[in-house]
C-alpha cells in the first residue's frame, strides 16, 4: 500500500433509479446505487486525497444533467476535485454551443469522454467532424479521455496526429486482451502512441480484461511494465475504475497490485503514478 495520500484518477458514481443507464440493466452487482458514501466505504485502508468522476454512459438526454449531479456529490465529498463529463464530439463545430454550457457548469469540469469502445467502425473517431470536436476540447481548456478496446488503438494513433495541441489520457491501458494473455499487437501499438508527448496513460481496469475469477498481479505485470516503460514516469497515472472494476477485484486488493508490480519505481517515480502525474493533467487543486 502507499505510504502517502493517493489521486483516484478513474472513478465513477451513479444512481440508475437517478438517470437512466441502459447498459446496466439486468446485472445484479452493478444495477445499483454507487455514491460516494459507498465510494467512502469501499476504499477504507487506502489514504486517496482526490479523484476524478469519469462519465457513466447515461442515456443521452440525461448526459449534460451529469455533471451537475457530480458536483452535488462533490459538496459530500471534497475529495472529488475533477470531472470528466460526456460530450457528443461527432458533431463538430455544432458541439460548441454544448461545450460553452458544459465549462460553465462547475470549474471541476475538466476533461470530456466521448466513449468510443461500442463503435462498430474502427475508424469513426477519424471522421472529420469528430476530428474537429476533440480540436475543440484544446480551444475550452478541456482534456480527451480515450475509452477503446485495443483492436482500435491504430485509429486512436491517427487520431492524435491531426490533434496536437489536445490533451489527451487513454483508459484502462487500451483494454489489452489479458485473459487471453495477449501482448501483441497491443504492445506496438502502445509504444506508437506514447510517442506523441500529449498523451499520459492510466494503470486502470486491467482486472476486468483479466480472468474475473482466477487472475493474479504476474498476469497484469507484462502489461503494467511495458506501460510503464513505454510512456515514462512522468506520463503514467492509477485509477481504480471503481464500481466496474468490482467484478474482478475490491478496491483494496488492486491498489495492493499495482503496489506490488511498481515495487521497483523509484520513491519519486511511485509518487508521479499515485498523485503527481494525475494533479498535473487534470490540474487539480495543489496538495493540501
Amino acid at each position: 500500500m502507499p505510504d502517502f495520500p493517493i489521486i483516484d484518477t478513474h472513478v465513477h458514481l451513479w444512481d440508475p433509479q437517478h438517470f437512466a443507464m441502459p447498459w446496466l440493466r439486468g446485472d445484479a452487482l452493478l444495477e445499483r446505487r454507487y455514491d460516494v458514501e459507498a465510494y467512502a466505504a469501499q476504499t477504507q485502508g487506502v489514504a486517496i486525497e482526490a479523484a476524478v468522476y469519469i462519465e457513466v454512459g447515461v442515456a443521452e438526454p440525461y448526459a449534460l444533467l451529469e455533471p451537475t449531479w457530480v458536483v452535488e456529490q462533490a459538496q459530500q465529498d471534497p475529495r472529488l476535485q475533477g470531472i470528466v463529463a460526456h460530450a457528443p464530439l461527432e458533431y463538430g463545430e455544432q458541439v460548441r454551443a454544448y461545450l460553452d454550457a458544459l465549462v460553465k457548469i462547475d470549474p471541476r469540469v475538466k476533461g470530456v469522454r466521448r466513449n468510443l469502445q461500442g463503435e462498430s467502425d474502427p475508424q469513426f473517431c477519424l471522421q472529420p467532424a469528430f476530428v474537429r470536436g476533440v480540436q475543440l476540447l484544446a480551444e475550452y481548456g478541456l482534456s480527451f479521455d480515450i475509452c477503446i478496446v485495443s483492436h482500435q488503438l491504430p485509429s486512436i494513433v491517427q487520431l492524435v496526429q491531426q490533434c496536437p495541441a489536445t490533451a489527451f489520457i487513454l483508459d484502462h491501458s487500451g483494454k489489452p486482451d489479458i485473459k487471453e494473455h495477449g501482448l501483441d499487437p497491443w504492445r506496438g501499438q502502445i509504444q506508437e502512441l506514447a510517442a506523441y508527448p500529449n498523451v499520459y496513460c492510466k494503470i486502470s481496469g486491467l482486472v476486468t480484461e483479466a480472468d474475473h475469477a482466477h487472475w493474479s498481479p504476474e498476469d497484469l505485470a507484462p502489461y503494467i511494465n511495458h506501460v510503464l516503460a513505454a510512456f515514462g514516469e512522468e506520463r503514467v497515472v492509477f485509477g481504480s475504475d471503481w464500481p466496474v472494476a468490482l467484478l474482478a477485484s475490491d478496491y483494496v486488493r488492486w491498489v495492493e497490485t499495482l503496489d506490488t508490480v511498481t515495487t521497483h519505481l523509484t520513491p519519486s517515480a511511485k509518487r508521479k503514478l499515485w498523485a503527481e502525474n494525475a494533479r498535473r493533467f487534470y490540474r487539480l487543486p495543489p496538495s493540501a
